[in-house]
């Protein structure tokens, strides 16, 4: 069983930057597929970033409308994955979710096996 526990979001002004990790356990999360999504009241879950890994190697994939300003990145060594959030503007204000475990298209959040609980970012004009 996989266990996913994100961490680092918080209250930031717009322009500020923001680090969110996701620590699993359980289970090695590769060649676990990895993803980042969030959810805004009132709005479906959206993909915003996603890991991959397959036997051409390892492959990142970011939503439109964060592409330039987040970066995700993973350490084997802790078992965690990060989403390096910058300029953040009020739009990115969302409860972020870690996923693990895509047996589908990585953008759909409905492929996705294992869930944290989510950490609220919260950006102000």
């Amino acid at each position: 069983q996989v266990q996913l526990v994100e961490s680092g979001g918080g209250l930031v002004q717009a322009g500020a930057s923001l680090r969110l990790s996701c620590v699993t356990s359980g289970r090695t999360f590769t060649p676990y597929d990895m993803g980042w999504f969030r959810q805004a009241p009132g709005k479906e879950r959206e993909f915003v970033a996603a890991y991959t890994w397959g036997w051409s190697g390892s492959s990142t994939y970011y939503a439109d409308s964060v592409k330039g300003r987040f970066v995700l990145s993973t350490d084997n060594a802790k078992n965690t994955v990060y989403l390096q959030m910058n300029t953040l503007s009020p739009e990115d204000t969302a409860v972020y979710y870690c996923a693990a475990g895509a047996s589908g298209k990585y953008d759909n959040s409905q492929t996705y096996k294992y869930w944290g609980q989510g950490t609220q970012v919260t950006v102000s004009s």
